[in-house]
């Protein structure tokens, strides 16, 4: 550099001083010049000299140059063009202007709404025609302090979409616009909810019924997919919809499958129709819409699915490892993708390449910018704190772990996780064990996690449980001790807060959509069900079917404080794994404070019906004595001669509860198999008797007593709910099953007496269009009825096939026949009346039997339920009956009001414990008069003797606190049927 390049000039010195100094208003002006002088200027004697001698001319001209330069100034800050018009800038490049309008999105906050009030002018999904409708004489729960406001005598108008107002008559009517276009609905007292919110379902995209066609839920493409979205795959004519909303559902999460580490994007809908009938127009609040011909983005909540362990693992044969790098290797990409955008953002205007895009990382970029809602299918502790790490390492909360079946073994690691408060827990409330990682969940869970501060909601995962239905689970945590404000908020409030949607829906609350459920009963009574659900505002049940309750189901349950203290530190102390045996057995008990009794005296043996006195029960002060295991008194019962006798008699306050015979469970794989997804823990799967070649095989059946399980975790729970048989057929991939067996679910093995209560009871078989077809089947099954395969082995030796089929033609032995459809059963019909008139047959599934009810009766076919509460989930068993609101009838009373003995099944081992309360739910939800309360159990007791062949006679009871036909009470006692005599109690 040369030396003459470091001595500033002197004009540009003063250029630069002036620029800065000309905008210092208290600079006076020096006296030889115009041009304010910078601050620090000193005065030299030689520059003094040398001005004042060109004074006359040089200083005139600095004048006029800097009278110039301030007009320039003046001009341009006005808009002016002065002296001289300047060029226009060049214009930015397209690319510049889309990057800074991405940068403006990008750089936004995370989403906050305030809660919506009055002042909100309509719903945005308002349908313009709408009728206001005012609810009078309502009773609110409000969703309010912490779930427990409740307001009596309250009348709400729903308007423009919105919940209008709250309020008293008088309130109501000056709010009302006009008269003439508004609904009044007396309600006279009835309970009012906010709409129920189900923030983990497949509906639309897992279909119902179920088809090729129809399933969107997963995509095995590669495990991580975050570009996936489910609204791509949402199907607008699914059945399930308006099912859903009979059961009070107004919103609804829809996640993409767990196949994925990553799955897609998930999106909020609603379930109603609309007049557009397409998937965008049943969202809620999108974070994308079209806008002016454009896919906008809006300023709402995203959503992604995640999920680890089992399934990701399965699916793509990986391990744990793979699955946590999947998730880094994602959120590196994502993160990435973020940093250059910011950095893009930063500098616009110098950037020559357009705003950094990438259609499969956006979303996690988004995710880590704290605008996505991130819901996770996670299951064990291993894994919950893999993803607290991850969300730790990359700076994203987490909305929500789903299923999450060890969470409440450790709350206190949820709380670690990255974000200003820790994720809510979606459970399940009983659905547990059907795999490895579920193996530890706990009907306990919600009450656990909800005392530990952490937001519980109860969720569907809809088809796994009909979210119709979701209600019940709430019911059933409230059962297991979670309070009623907790249990109402797992299904309201608290998912809509995860969802980012609670500053609009989860609440009564005047501003907030108009998504409102008017109940049949307080919602958490066994059997409640919506008298109407509004959603938007409009009604949304044609027609509703109501029934009559009770005064008491408008009640609040009461909950006895700390009932079941003992079970939850047991459940905690033992990290999910209890002893789930009987803790102690008696032989003598006095049972006193019994309210209800229903064995009959003859299934006692007793001596005349004029030892059960059954006045005394009315008043709960029955009593019933049980000697050496045998029940020797019931009703007015003196004690006085037992007690001082010097026998050890337990003494056992049932508190108003009730006697009832043992339950039966069937049709799950209960007692051969105890973890549905791991194989070694099974009994492993039937052969084929007709496709196998071996002249050993030929023609042998499997017996189910030979795989014989005890001491599983199901049958365990099962009979300490009053599960005292149990009936489980072979599993297999043949359309013939096998001989079914009988068992006692308390036994710890097959050889203690009375453990097997039947090695033998029928040959079960299932009739659909699997691997071959349903007629080739049929044509079978006349060959094996008629005799003629009998005929063509007389020279051989007769296999155990076609002798097994001899019974069945001969009334020797019950064929039980698993199948829902109305024409496979309308063909078993037809095949009984021309070759087979004394064989006993029994139908399982039998969904669609209603059809046939009459022909069922008189041909003296009984069905078996399964599942009690009908779905069309598969095309086999579509045509349903659903039930109230939408029926008068459940599917177990209308075959029973047209004769057909009917029983009551399951469908998974998970099941077994909930058996009795399937007969309530149907005692609850039928028609007045066609049940009493002894014949909703026979459902699941007499009945199932009589369809599975298996021996009649009461062997054992269950022993009640408080009613066995609602939420509340519990099993205190129960007479099995191994043992010699034993009295089992909890």
């Amino acid at each position: 550099m040369s030396s003459h390049a470091h001595h500033r000039p002197r004009g540009r010195y003063r250029d630069r001083d002036v620029e800065k100094t000309s905008l210092i208003s208290d600079i006076s002006s020096s006296s030889e010049s115009d041009i304010p002088l910078p601050s620090s200027y000193k005065s030299k004697t030689k520059r003094r000299y040398w001005t004042q001698k060109h004074a006359s001319g040089l200083g005139n001209l600095l004048a006029l140059f800097g009278l110039i330069y301030l007009l320039s100034k003046l001009g341009s800050g006005l808009g002016l063009d002065f002296p001289f018009p300047k060029p226009s800038p060049a214009p930015l490049p397209e690319y510049i202007k889309d990057g800074i309008a991405q940068c403006e999105i990008v750089q936004r906050l995370p989403p906050r709404f305030k809660p919506s009030t009055h002042k909100r002018s309509h719903n945005d999904r308002y349908v313009e025609g709408t009728k206001s409708v005012w609810l009078k004489n309502g009773t609110l729960w409000t969703g309010e302090k912490r779930g427990t406001e409740i307001l009596h005598g309250v009348d709400v108008l729903l308007e423009d979409g919105l919940i209008r107002r709250i309020g008293n008559g008088k309130d109501i009517e000056g709010w009302i616009k006009d008269k003439k276009v508004i609904d009044e609905v007396q309600l006279n007292g009835a309970w009012v909810t906010p709409g129920i919110v189900d923030t983990h379902s497949h509906e639309g995209v897992d279909g119902a019924p179920e088809l090729v066609g129809n399933e969107d839920t997963n995509s095995v493409k590669a495990s991580v997919q975050p570009w996936l979205r489910s609204l791509d795959g949402f199907n607008t004519h699914d059945l399930a919809f308006n099912l859903s909303i009979s059961g009070g559902i107004t919103t609804m999460l829809v996640l993409p499958g767990s196949a994925d580490s990553i799955g897609g994007q998930a999106f909020p809908f609603k379930p109603r129709w609309t007049h557009e009938n397409t998937p965008q127009s049943m969202l809620v609040e999108p974070a994308w819409k079209i806008d002016n011909g454009t896919w906008a983005r809006t300023h709402a909540w995203r959503h992604i699915k995640h999920a680890c362990g089992e399934n990701p693992k399965r699916v793509y044969g990986q391990t744990r490892m793979d699955n946590a790098y999947d998730f880094r290797r994602a959120y590196t990409e994502g993160k990435t993708l973020k940093e250059k955008q910011d950095r893009w953002c930063a500098s616009p205007n110098t950037q020559t390449e357009p705003f950094p895009q990438s259609l499969e990382w956006e979303v996690l970029s988004d995710v880590v910018r704290g605008n996505v809602k991130v819901n996770i299918h996670c299951y064990e502790t291993t894994d919950l704190n893999a993803l607290v790490r991850i969300s730790n390492e990359f700076q994203f909360p987490i909305a929500a772990f789903h299923h999450a079946h060890e969470t409440y073994l450790v709350p206190d690691l949820l709380k670690q996780a990255w974000g200003p408060e820790p994720p809510a827990v979606a459970i399940f409330s009983t659905n547990a064990r059907y795999k490895r990682e579920a193996y530890r969940g706990s009907e306990f869970a919600a009450k656990i996690l909800a005392d530990q501060g952490l937001k519980v909601i109860m969720k569907s995962d809809h088809p796994v449980l009909d979210s119709r239905y979701l209600l019940t689970e709430a019911s059933w945590v409230h059962h297991y001790g979670l309070n009623y404000s907790e249990s109402l908020s797992s299904i309201t409030t608290n998912p809509a807060k995860a969802m980012g949607l609670d500053h609009r829906i989860g609440y009564l609350r005047e501003g907030y959509d108009a998504d409102v459920v008017v109940w049949d009963s307080f919602p958490l009574v066994l059997g409640a069900t919506p008298k109407q659900t509004y959603i938007d505002g409009i009604p949304q049940i044609i027609s509703p079917v109501l029934h009559d309750k009770p005064a008491e189901a408008q009640e609040i349950p009461k909950q006895e404080k700390g009932k079941w203290d003992n079970e939850i530190q047991e459940a905690l102390n033992t990290r999910g794994d209890p002893d789930l045996r009987p803790k102690k057995s008696v032989r003598n008990v006095i049972y006193q404070g019994i309210g209800e009794f229903h064995l009959l005296p003859q299934e006692l043996s007793l001596l005349n019906v004029d030892q059960v006195d059954m006045s005394v029960f009315e008043n709960s002060t029955g009593v019933v004595v049980v000697n050496d295991g045998e029940i020797t008194c019931a009703g007015d019962c003196k004690v006085e001669d037992e007690l001082n006798g010097g026998l050890d008699f337990e003494v056992v306050d049932l508190k108003g509860g009730a006697f009832t015979p043992g339950y039966i469970t069937v049709g799950s794989y209960v007692g051969i198999l105890e973890i549905r997804q791991e194989k070694v823990t099974g009994d492993g799967s039937a052969i084929d008797p007709l496709s196998e070649e071996s002249e050993i095989t030929n023609g042998i059946i499997a017996h189910a007593v030979d795989g014989a399980q005890f001491g599983g975790k199901d049958e365990l729970l099962a009979y300490r709910s009053g599960v005292t048989t149990a009936v489980v057929s072979p599993k297999t991939s043949s359309w013939i099953s096998g001989y079914a067996y009988a068992f006692s679910p308390e036994s710890e093995h097959s050889l203690i007496p009375g453990s097997i209560q039947n090695p033998l009871t029928a040959l079960h078989i299932s009739l659909d269009n699997s691997k071959s077809s349903v007629s080739s089947k049929i044509a079978i099954l006349r060959k094996l009825l008629s005799g003629s395969s009998k005929k063509a082995e007389e020279e051989e030796e007769e296999t155990e096939l076609v002798h097994a089929f001899e019974k069945v033609r001969n009334g020797e032995l019950r064929l039980v026949i698993r199948t829902d459809k109305a024409d496979i059963i309308a063909s078993i019909i037809r095949l009984k009346k021309d070759i087979a008139k004394e064989a006993k047959i029994t139908i399982l599934g039998g969904q669609e039997s209603w059809i046939v009810a009459d022909e069922l009766a008189e041909n003296d076919i009984g069905v078996i339920v399964s599942p009690v509460r009908s779905y069309p989930g598969e095309w086999d068993s579509r045509r349903i009956i659903p039930s109230i609101p939408l029926s008068n009838h459940t599917l177990p009373s209308y075959l029973v009001s047209h004769g057909v003995t009917v029983g009551l099944g399951i469908q998974e081992e998970w099941q077994a414990r909930n058996t009795l309360y399937e007969a309530a739910w149907v005692y609850a939800s039928s028609p007045k008069g066609v049940f009493t309360k002894r014949q909703a159990l026979d459902l699941v007791g007499k009945n199932l003797e009589e369809l599975l062949g298996l021996s009649t006679g009461i062997k054992s009871w269950v022993a009640h606190e408080g009613d066995p036909f609602e939420f509340g009470g519990r099993v205190r006692s129960v007479k099995g049927s191994s043992g010699e005599g034993k009295i089992d109690l909890f």
